[in-house]
C-alpha cells in the first residue's frame, strides 16, 4: 500500500509540473488507475474518481490552426471526461482543416456559423460552452474570445481554451457585467480545473469594446496585429499594417479611413458596400500552418458565379462542377476551399494576389484568365451580365466557361493559363 501512495506522490508531482498534453494524457490515466486500486484497497471513494457526469459539453471550435496541430482532438478528448460533448466549427478556414483531418465525423461543419452564433446555438442544449482555438498571440486570443462573449450574449458558463496563447479564460457574462469577484463559481470552477488540468494560465478577462456605432458609422479597432500584415475585410485585402493596432472606420457601407496600415486602393475599391459591424476582419494569414489536403471527389454540375465573397466558397458553390471566381485573393481562397470539394474554378485575375494564405492548393484543370491590371471585376461584371445573365448558378462547362470569358476580356486578356498541379 505505501509503495501506491508513494507512486500517487510522484506522479502529482510530475503532473504539477510542464508536462506536453501528450503525455499528460497518459501520466493522468495511470496516476487514476493507482488512485482506484488505493480506493479499493482502503474500502472508500475518492471524489476524483466519480465517472465522467452528464453534464453536457457544447464545444466551438474556432481556426485552422488548433485543428492542423492536432489540439481541438486531444481537448475534445480531454473534455470527455467531464461530460457528453459536442463539438461544432465556427468559422471558414476551419472547415477546410476539419476536412484535410478527416475529422467531420467530431467536428459538425454542416452549415457556416460565426463563432457568436455558433455558442448560442450550442447554448440551447449545452450546460456549458467551451471555445477551442489557437491564436497567434495572448493579446488577439483575448480579444477574440471577449469580443465573441459579447456577441453571443448567453448566460450559461462560457469557456475558453487558447492554446496559441496559453491560457483558460472565464468568458462568463455575468462575471464581464460585475466587479464582484464570487459570482459565476461553476463558470470559474471548471476554467480552474481545465487550466490545472493543461497546464495553462487561468485568466478573468474584462472585455474591451472594439465595435464602435454612431449613426451610419462605425469603427472597428483591431489589437495584437503585427507590423507588415496583411488587412483583409471578408477576404478582400485592404491594406498592410505598420503599427500593433489597426483602425477601420466606415460610413453609410464605405470605409473611409485606415489608421495603423497602409490601404491598399485597389481592394478598398473592390468593397463597393460593407457592413463593418458583422464584417470578418483579419490581420495575417487565414492559415498559418501547412498540411496536406484532402481533395474531394467532384460530382456537382453547372457552373457557381463567386465574386469577391471567397469564405462563402461553400455555400455559394456546393454541388457545381466549376466556379468563377473574379480577383486575385478571392481566387486564391475560394480554389484552395474549393479542390476539398473537387470543384475547378476558372478565376479571373490581375496578377495582384497577396496570398492570405500561408500555403494554397487549387485543384488541376483549373483555369486561369489573367488580365491588365485593374480590370479584373470590369471582366468579372461583363461575365456576369452576358454569361450568367445576373444569375448565380448556370449550367456549362469548365472549358466553355473559360472560352466564353477569354472571348469577353478581349484586348485586356493577357494569359490564360490551365492548372496541371496545385499552388501549393
Amino acid at each position: 500500500m505505501s509503495r501506491i501512495v508513494e507512486a500517487i506522490g510522484k506522479l502529482e508531482a510530475i503532473l504539477d509540473g510542464n508536462v506536453c498534453f501528450s503525455r499528460r494524457e497518459g501520466l493522468q490515466e495511470v496516476l487514476n488507475l493507482l488512485k482506484e486500486e488505493q480506493a479499493s484497497s482502503k474500502g472508500s471513494h475518492i471524489e476524483k474518481m466519480i465517472p465522467p457526469s452528464s453534464k453536457r459539453i457544447g464545444v466551438v471550435v474556432h481556426g485552422p490552426e488548433i485543428i492542423d496541430s492536432g489540439g481541438a482532438v486531444q481537448l475534445i478528448n480531454h473534455l470527455k471526461q467531464m461530460g457528453r460533448v459536442n463539438a461544432v466549427l465556427g468559422g471558414t478556414m476551419g472547415r477546410v482543416a476539419v476536412i484535410d483531418a478527416d475529422l467531420e465525423g467530431i467536428i459538425t461543419i454542416n452549415t457556416r456559423r460565426r463563432p457568436s452564433i455558433s455558442i448560442r446555438d450550442m447554448a440551447e442544449d449545452s450546460d456549458i460552452v467551451i471555445i477551442l482555438n489557437q491564436a497567434k498571440c495572448r493579446e488577439t486570443g483575448l480579444a477574440f474570445g471577449t469580443m465573441v462573449a459579447k456577441l453571443a450574449g448567453i448566460d450559461k458558463p462560457l469557456i475558453q481554451i487558447d492554446c496559441g496563447g496559453r491560457f483558460v479564460a472565464d468568458l462568463t457574462l455575468s462575471h464581464f457585467a460585475s466587479d464582484s469577484e464570487d459570482i459565476n463559481e461553476e463558470g470559474l470552477a471548471v476554467a480552474a480545473r481545465l487550466a490545472a488540468d493543461l497546464g495553462l494560465d487561468l485568466l478573468r478577462p474584462r472585455p474591451r469594446d472594439c465595435t464602435l456605432i454612431q449613426g451610419d458609422t462605425v469603427r472597428r479597432i483591431m489589437t495584437g496585429v503585427i507590423p507588415g500584415e496583411l488587412i483583409s475585410v471578408n477576404g478582400t485585402v485592404i491594406g498592410r499594417a505598420i503599427g500593433a493596432e489597426v483602425e477601420i472606420k466606415a460610413k453609410g457601407g464605405k470605409i473611409i479611413d485606415l489608421k495603423g496600415a497602409e490601404p491598399k486602393m485597389h481592394g478598398l475599391e473592390k468593397l463597393h458596400r460593407v457592413d463593418l459591424e458583422k464584417a470578418i476582419i483579419r490581420s495575417g494569414s487565414i492559415r498559418r500552418s501547412t498540411v496536406r489536403p484532402r481533395i474531394g471527389e467532384n460530382r456537382g454540375e453547372g457552373a457557381a458565379f463567386i465574386d469577391h465573397c471567397a469564405e462563402d466558397a461553400f455555400e455559394a458553390a456546393g454541388g457545381a462542377a466549376v466556379a468563377l471566381t473574379v480577383g486575385d485573393d478571392t481566387t486564391a481562397i475560394a480554389g484552395d476551399i474549393l479542390a476539398r470539394l473537387g470543384i475547378a474554378v476558372v478565376g479571373i485575375v490581375d496578377g495582384d494576389i497577396d496570398r492570405l494564405a500561408g500555403s494554397l492548393t487549387i485543384l488541376p484543370g483549373s483555369i486561369i484568365i489573367r488580365v491588365r491590371p485593374g480590370y479584373d471585376d470590369i471582366v468579372g461584371g461583363r461575365a456576369r451580365e452576358e454569361i450568367f445573365r445576373g444569375e448565380d448558378r448556370i449550367s456549362i462547362s469548365a472549358p466553355d466557361l473559360a472560352d466564353r470569358v477569354k472571348e469577353l476580356a478581349g484586348e485586356l486578356l493577357l494569359e490564360r493559363k490551365e492548372i496541371r498541379s496545385d499552388l501549393a
